[in-house]
């Protein structure tokens, strides 16, 4: 059995990397989580990832020297081989906040790492929907971490209304998930 203090680190090679990261910050940071990243290590997706994708970081006037310090170019991202990417372009569920999840709680002084909840990260998935966001759904879908209907209504109540372009698209990708991904449920 695992102790309380293992379970709050992150597993290699993020520990590593994060915890320098937070030694180097020079102010309380919090980032919203989504990708890879969040999908492997909190939702046990068996892929690999070598960035951490988020969507805001607080405060947002930190942005650019954080971006030196956990970059792709970065001194940290060079000698781990791991990064942390700001998302330029996403779509993700609107009311995300109230539902972000604590990722390793405890574990550092200065970073706060908070992801998006599972059906908001597949979501945030439907405007790129490449053959990897496909395997990312089957798994989460096979794995019993989705549920159809809390897709469906989201989609509908909180990412449709705010979408640019492309509605049918998001559309027609959201019914072929929930046909292929939940065949004997009802959509």
């Amino acid at each position: 059995m695992s102790s309380e203090r293992e379970a709050k680190i992150p597993p290699p090679p993020w520990g590593a990397f994060l915890s320098q990261l937070d030694q180097r910050v020079e102010c309380a940071v919090e980032l919203h989580c989504l990708g890879g990243f969040v999908l492997t290590t909190l939702y046990g997706v068996p892929r690999v990832t070598y960035d951490i994708d988020f969507i805001e970081l607080i405060p947002s006037s930190y942005l650019n020297s954080f971006q030196a310090l956990a970059g792709q170019e970065s001194e940290l991202a060079k000698k781990h081989k791991l990064y942390c990417q700001a998302v330029g372009v996403a779509q993700y569920p609107d009311s995300y906040e109230e539902r972000l999840i604590a990722m390793f709680p405890g574990a550092f002084q200065n970073l706060r790492l908070r992801a998006l909840e599972v059906h908001d990260v597949v979501l945030a998935k439907l405007a790129r929907a490449k053959s990897v966001d496909w395997e990312d759904v089957r798994f989460l879908a096979l794995a019993g971490r989705l549920d159809p209907a809390v897709l469906k209504e989201r989609y509908v109540r909180e990412l449709r209304p705010y979408l640019l372009g492309r509605i049918e698209w998001h559309d027609q990708t959201l019914q072929l998930w929930l046909e292929e991904f939940f065949p004997h449920k009802s959509s």
